[in-house]
């Protein structure tokens, strides 16, 4: 494949991945600050910071008022990275390298986009907020079930799904993190009913809600959340799941080209950590400190992957 179509592929998916990560993100800071019995501004301001996006909003705006952040992330047209920018940029990337989709897919990937465009015309209050949430979650699903269920499983596919889930484990990590680094107030509040609601909100935020209950019967101990959000590899939205995925994909590829990766030994390094740390030891050492040097990890495969397979333009 170019190196133009396998990019546009890699990113096209990255880009929809990230939109409804964001939508996550924005979820998990929604219902933790109504945790609040005050101001929400520190929760909204962990949205952003955990977001990346710190120095760009606060160009704009001089609070962390619910209603600027929900809009400068997205739709704010001065935000690259809004929802509705990313949207854009990923039907331009359909666009570019519809004759490697199905029909299928570009439908859906088109639908997603204009039906966005239509609902984030308008500045959105927080009211609305859940609502347009679900909807990006909901599209983006769709998209996903095109990609699955019509797609052959050659190297196209394998690029979108390794765009796909370095934005998934990208996502957990960050998720996560609001939690744990920012928005728990201080030491004090560890194991009361504040944290303890706080770590369901994790659990609803990633879908995991359901599963994690299942699992440990309404337990939700820090180190428990963690642990299955980290390094259980039967959740689809838990690191080791992802890297599980990254590296069973980039196997496909080295099959399919018949040339193994420098990106291959990473992803190999990477999940290899994950399958022999336990949770105790992230613990000890410090789940912030764990985290960012994760998303670092995440931030190299990602760039890596694209300098093996000349991705441009």
């Amino acid at each position: 494949m170019l190196g133009r179509t396998a990019g546009g592929i890699f990113w096209m998916f990255r880009y929809l991945e990230r939109c409804e990560n964001m939508a996550r993100l924005l979820e998990a800071g929604h219902r933790m600050a109504l945790t609040r019995n005050t101001g929400s501004d520190e929760e909204w301001r962990s949205v952003v910071t955990t977001a990346g996006l710190q120095s760009g909003y606060e160009s704009r705006y001089d609070d962390y008022a619910a209603a600027h952040v929900v809009n400068y992330l997205l739709r704010d047209k001065a935000n690259p990275t809004s929802v509705l920018a990313m949207l854009e940029t990923a039907r331009h990337n359909a666009r570019m390298t519809r004759t490697a989709l199905t029909r299928e897919v570009w439908e859906a990937t088109n639908t997603f986009w204009m039906r966005m465009k239509e609902a984030l015309a308008r500045p959105v209050r927080e009211t609305d907020l859940p609502g347009i949430i679900s909807m990006i979650r909901q599209q983006s699903a769709q998209v996903r079930g095109a990609l699955h269920g019509s797609m052959l499983r050659i190297d196209v596919y394998n690029f979108a799904r390794l765009g796909t889930f370095l934005e998934r484990a990208d996502s957990t990590a960050r998720i996560l993190d609001v939690k744990y680094y920012v928005l728990l107030p201080s030491l004090s509040f560890v194991g009361s009913s504040l944290d303890n609601v706080q770590w369901e909100t994790i659990l609803r935020s990633v879908s995991a809600e359901h599963a994690f209950r299942w699992l440990n019967a309404g337990d939700t101990r820090p180190v428990g959340v963690a642990e299955f959000l980290i390094l259980d590899e039967r959740f689809p939205r838990s690191l080791a799941f992802c890297y599980q995925k990254l590296h069973g994909n980039l196997c496909y590829l080295a099959k399919d080209y018949g040339l193994r990766m420098p990106s291959h030994d990473l992803a190999d390094e990477i999940h290899n950590g994950l399958q022999t740390r336990p949770i105790e030891a992230i613990f000890e050492s410090g789940l912030h400190e764990f985290l960012t040097d994760f998303m670092t990890c995440n931030a190299q495969l990602a760039g890596q992957i694209e300098r093996d397979y000349r991705f441009y333009g």
